[in-house]
């Protein structure tokens, strides 16, 4: 443990799924910024190769995959710890939304949500634990959601699906406490993302308006969500486990 500055990442290997854009991104470059070395993580290797040229120090990689396409990810990720170093931390940041009222949702369109937003997140876990994979004492982030503990018209399956998430943080962390791994969430209100203006077209300018009020602080930035994610995974959090770290500028409130 670093005495001096208890949240720095220096010297640490962290693996940031959906770092091809919004929150992933900006996750990943914070924490190149602050001495870790990223395994960028997404579907597209152009978008990827965008976010490597913006971070900080060396020695970064890029890992494409489809968690759709390849939900066992246990030998693909025992490949890239072999291929360079143990991992000292996971930040889980590849999700979708699709909002959807529930008169039109199809079960194939639910059970795409459970699978991009839930089985991964198992998948990940999972893999992450295997031995040779992680050092001791590492840690594991999941990116959740307010709505994983309040309710929005047209989200049902993604309230429920993070809602999932955070159940599944509670039990893999009690679980992996023996293997010194620490799991944790952020749940963030919403944030100015690609994901949001997807949102705002959806429901209109007056009511992403509204939603905004019942932001006290307003809406977030993908770096209010990349600072929390850095305490997590720093020593300054030796001692949480199994929570979800609340960043939504008081929405909850």
């Amino acid at each position: 443990m670093n005495n001096l500055n208890p949240f720095s990442l220096q010297g640490q290997h962290v693996l940031v799924t959906g770092a091809s854009s919004g929150i992933g991104r900006e996750v990943a470059v914070w924490l190149s910024s602050q001495g870790a070395r990223i395994t960028l993580v997404a579907r597209d290797e152009q978008r990827l190769k965008d976010t490597h040229r913006r971070l900080a120090g060396e020695g970064h990689a890029i890992a494409v995959i489809d968690f759709l396409a390849d939900p066992d990810v246990s030998a693909w990720m025992k490949k890239l710890a072999k291929e360079s170093t143990p991992f000292n931390g996971l930040v889980h940041a590849a999700g979708v939304q699709a909002p959807m009222p529930i008169r039109a949702t199809s079960v194939s369109h639910w059970e795409k949500i459970m699978s991009t937003n839930v089985t991964s997140s198992f998948s990940l876990i999972k893999a992450f634990r295997q031995k040779g994979v992680c050092q001791s004492d590492s840690s594991i982030v999941l990116i959740s959601s307010v709505m994983a503990k309040v309710g929005e018209p047209a989200l049902l399956g993604y309230c429920a699906s993070k809602g999932a998430v955070e159940s599944m943080v509670k039990a893999a962390a009690v679980e992996l406490a023996r293997e010194g791994i620490r799991v944790n969430c952020v749940a963030p209100g919403v944030v100015k993302t690609e994901m949001a203006d997807s949102l705002k077209d959806l429901v209109g300018v007056d009511s992403m308006e509204a939603i905004e009020q019942k932001h006290p602080l307003g809406f977030g930035t993908p770096a209010d969500v990349a600072y929390a994610v850095n305490y997590l995974l720093s020593p300054a959090a030796r001692w949480v486990t199994g929570t979800a770290l609340v960043v939504d500028g008081g929405y909850l409130a």
